[in-house]
């Protein structure tokens, strides 16, 4: 048993930026495995943006660790605070959502994080039950626990004040509430990025405040780069892999990562054990596994999870036939065309590009095939029959010309 203790821990330290009472956290694993008692592990998403990418998964993929190690999630999805908008790392004050699309993002959320998680040892919750019932009054008493000093040393907060930049007194009662949540749900640990740090903190005080008879632990997790290996994931940045991609562009995503960005892949967002990765690791550094079939494995680990057992080997097999082979793919987008059609218009109508005039560069540049044949001619015309137009190495479209 001590060394299951010993192995669910190191497996929850894993990859954390920080940590705040790792003893209380120890005393929970100890307490599930000798008494079989479960404990409430919280992470709050505003439901502003629901398509998700790997780096937001980084921290639901340590919530489904603690499930296996006697956490009940409490995956809240903050409806009430949503309306007044997380004012973390924000020069400016955050528009409202409507209800509507609160909702709807909810359930985007929910269908994606089941990938992951357990259903059967997670507890979807609403802040809105409590947040709505504590009413004018208790709002007060809830600010009472918190000075306006304190509040602008808040990083964001001091650095719009300095700058005179508006700051909205709904945005003081952010993280009041966040903290009150912990209460409400009687959290015993609270997980989140290490940007909300302070946010996380006004649990404990609050649990304190409210003598709760208990103050939860703290666990934060780092930001995980994106494909460029520098800046953090973002779709904004262009660097991500979405939960919701196809499962072949997912694969070539994965593979385009360097060797070294690997790890901290495998380090974040594998399930696979610290003992397996360290011996892979071993493995590669005496020559006895390559890094490329490492990769692949990461690659088909994550493909296979959201996309289902197998779909990572059959994205593995079409990588090897258009990349590695150089053949086309067996599954492409197809089009019917008019005879006679310019080649540049019929990458256009093909959507392999936006403009004939991006064709035209296309085809001086070499990177236009037709049949794997380069197109030299961009005043080309096609006649009936059946074609295979190619842009690049990656994108495919099949043309039947009548």
């Amino acid at each position: 048993m001590e060394e299951q203790i010993k192995e669910a821990l190191a497996e929850i330290q894993r990859g954390t930026a920080e940590i705040i009472d790792i003893e209380r956290i120890e005393k929970l694993i100890r307490n599930y495995y000798e008494n079989g008692e479960t404990f409430n592990v919280k992470a709050g998403f505003d439901p502003t943006a629901p398509d998700l990418h790997l780096g937001h998964t980084v921290l639901i993929q340590k919530m489904a660790t603690f499930q296996k190690h006697g956490g009940i999630i409490q995956f809240l999805i903050g409806d009430f605070t949503a309306t007044i908008g997380d004012p973390t790392g924000k020069s400016e004050t955050r528009k409202v959502l409507s209800a509507q699309q609160v909702l709807d993002n909810a359930e985007t959320y929910k269908e994606q994080v089941f990938k992951i998680l357990d259903p059967e040892k997670t507890k979807v919750m609403f802040n809105s039950k409590w947040l709505n019932e504590l009413g004018t009054a208790g709002i007060i008493n809830l600010a009472s626990n918190l000075t306006v000093a304190r509040m602008l040393e808040r990083d964001d907060f001091s650095k719009r004040y300095a700058s005179n930049t508006p700051i909205a007194v709904s945005e003081f009662t952010y993280p009041l509430l966040q903290g009150y949540d912990s209460v409400a749900m009687d959290t015993d640990i609270e997980m989140g990025g290490t940007d909300q740090k302070f946010n996380l903190l006004m649990g404990r005080t609050l649990q304190k405040a409210y003598e709760c008879k208990k103050q939860q632990a703290v666990l934060m997790m780092p930001i995980l780069e994106g494909l460029d290996g520098v800046q953090k994931m973002s779709k904004s940045l262009g660097n991500y892999i979405g939960v919701t991609d196809e499962a072949n562009d997912m694969f070539g995503k994965v593979l385009s990562i360097s060797d070294e960005l690997m790890w901290r892949y495998f380090e974040l967002i594998s399930s696979r054990s610290l003992k397996e990765i360290e011996q892979m690791q071993i493995d590669v550094k005496d020559g006895s596994l390559h890094p490329k079939k490492v990769k692949e494995n990461l690659a088909m680990e994550i493909v296979d999870r959201y996309h289902g057992t197998g779909a990572g080997e059959r994205a593995k097999q079409e990588f090897e036939k258009v990349f590695a082979k150089k053949d086309i793919p067996s599954d492409m987008p197809e089009f019917e065309l008019e005879a006679g059609i310019w080649i540049c218009q019929a990458l256009v109508d093909a959507q392999l590009v936006k403009s004939t005039s991006q064709a035209r560069r296309d085809i001086k540049a070499n990177a236009v095939s037709i049949n794997q044949e380069k197109v030299q001619d961009e005043k080309l015309n096609l006649e009936a029959g059946e074609y295979i137009l190619q842009k690049g190495k990656k994108s495919f479209a099949k043309i039947t010309i009548k």
